[in-house]
């Protein structure tokens, strides 16, 4: 037995005369994958994004059919969809540090089950409060686990390279979530009342735990894999104990810097002038000018078609230009297009109104791929739990012109004053996009790896 061993390591690692020929024989080398296991990690995490974006589609449609059948005012209403917002962004940076703690299969697939839960609850409610309660609370906290922080979080420990592009791909889920189910469960509400979309709502959530828990992974080393982008094999950290505690540390760290303040208060505009105006009250706007509440519905689905190029887009921009400089265009040109609006509004399709729609779908969520660079870039590896404070900024900002839209439609009966106000505050975003400063080189991307 020692004598084979030893000629099939002779043979192995020495020529012999007789098969020197051989040597002019190019040998293959061993085959590896086409395709990085990181992108199918990529590709379960976009699919269960646009699973759980079906709750992001419904509070638009909900606030007509509320005030018809419950008589709630637009503001009662719209505090409840301030609630779900809100906590969507508180939750964010805890999810991202529980993520740490207990996995991300684990996390999202939770998150995933509260979220059809509350959906599924409110087709029994009778008071405003049940309203707070199952779509503001549950709803929120559940979808606050399936923020962008998650992105961030399967980004962060999946690449190395193509960062950019990667984000600006799992951004864009979102939208494509919307573009799926904003048109369907418009339908539903037209012909079949709100309870049907509110369980349809609840069923995509449920469809998509499986496809979390049996195909998402929570980190290369766990299938002995690289990042994609390293040559280098990076152990699986431990797990990360006092979740909460973690999450507030990096929170009082980092409000210590100028640079979290400026991009929080950039993306507390973005999404004021997205999921709290567009989303929520451009339906109900164009309802209040004559304009079906169908035909809205699939203006505001066209702007998630054009989100899916125009986040891609920014995300492969980020890879290569200067993020400050994206965000600081991406708002001014957001604002530009707000201030005219009001003008557009009315009862059929027009030009000039699909030329807003194609213009401010490829602006919705480009912010955010330069976003998160800068956080990477400013804050290495708490920058998952940094971007995750910074998202709960655009939702506290989302959620106040949610309520305040509401509040306005009620006390001036139309919208305009907010679209004017919403402008001017993207213009002071670009302002303050130009003002973040460059970080100091920082040591290599394994503190990206969290």
């Amino acid at each position: 037995m020692r004598g084979t061993e030893t000629w099939t390591l002779y043979d192995v690692t020495q020529t012999s005369p007789a098969a020197a020929p051989d040597r002019a024989t190019p040998v293959p080398p061993a085959r590896r994958p086409r395709v990085h296991r990181a992108w199918f990690v990529a590709a379960v995490t976009f699919v269960t994004i646009i699973g759980a974006a079906a709750f992001r589609s419904l509070p638009g449609l909900l606030i007509d059919p509320l005030h018809q059948e419950f008589g709630w005012s637009r503001g009662t209403i719209g505090a409840a969809v301030s609630l779900n917002l809100a906590l969507y962004g508180l939750t964010a940076p805890f999810a991202a540090a529980l993520m740490d703690r207990f996995g991300i299969r684990k996390v999202v697939a939770v998150a995933l089950v509260v979220i059809a839960t509350g959906s599924g609850l409110t087709v029994w409610m009778t008071a405003a409060w049940q309203l707070w309660l199952c779509w503001g609370l549950l709803v929120g906290l559940g979808s606050g686990s399936m923020a962008l922080a998650f992105a961030a979080t399967v980004t962060n420990r999946w690449f190395t390279e193509r960062r950019g592009l990667v984000s600006g791909i799992l951004t864009a889920a979102s939208a494509s979530g919307q573009l799926i189910f904003l048109p369907v469960l418009s339908w539903i509400v037209e012909h079949h009342s709100w309870r049907p979309a509110a369980v349809t709502v609840a069923l995509a959530a449920l469809a998509v735990v499986p496809f979390v828990w049996l195909l998402l992974r929570d980190h290369p080393a766990d299938i002995g894999v690289k990042p994609y982008g390293t040559g280098e094999f990076i152990p699986k950290p431990a797990p990360v104990t006092g979740a909460a505690r973690r999450t507030l540390t990096v929170l009082s760290t980092s409000v210590r810097t100028g640079t979290f303040w400026l991009l929080a208060g950039t993306f507390a505009i973005c999404g004021a002038s997205t999921n709290g105006l567009i989303q929520t009250h451009f339906v109900p706007a164009e309802h209040d000018h004559g304009m079906p509440v169908t035909t809205a519905a699939s203006l505001l689905a066209v702007v998630g078609v054009f989100d899916v190029a125009g986040t891609i887009a920014s995300g492969w921009f980020t890879d290569r230009f200067e993020p400050r400089r994206l965000l600081a265009v991406y708002y001014a040109l957001r604002g530009l297009s707000l201030l005219f609006l009001p003008m557009l509004l009315g009862p059929a399709v027009h030009p000039p109104m699909l030329f807003f729609i194609v213009f401010y779908g490829l602006d919705w969520v480009a912010t955010v791929p330069p976003t998160l660079a800068l956080c990477r870039e400013q804050f290495g590896e708490d920058s998952a739990i940094v971007f995750g404070w910074v998202l709960a900024s655009h939702q506290i900002g989302a959620a106040l012109v949610a309520y305040l839209g509401g509040v306005a439609r009620d006390v001036f009966g139309s919208y305009d004053l907010v679209w004017y106000a919403s402008g001017a505050l993207c213009a002071a975003a670009a302002l303050m996009s130009l003002v973040i400063r460059r970080a100091a080189p920082q040591a290599p991307a394994l503190a990206a790896v969290s």
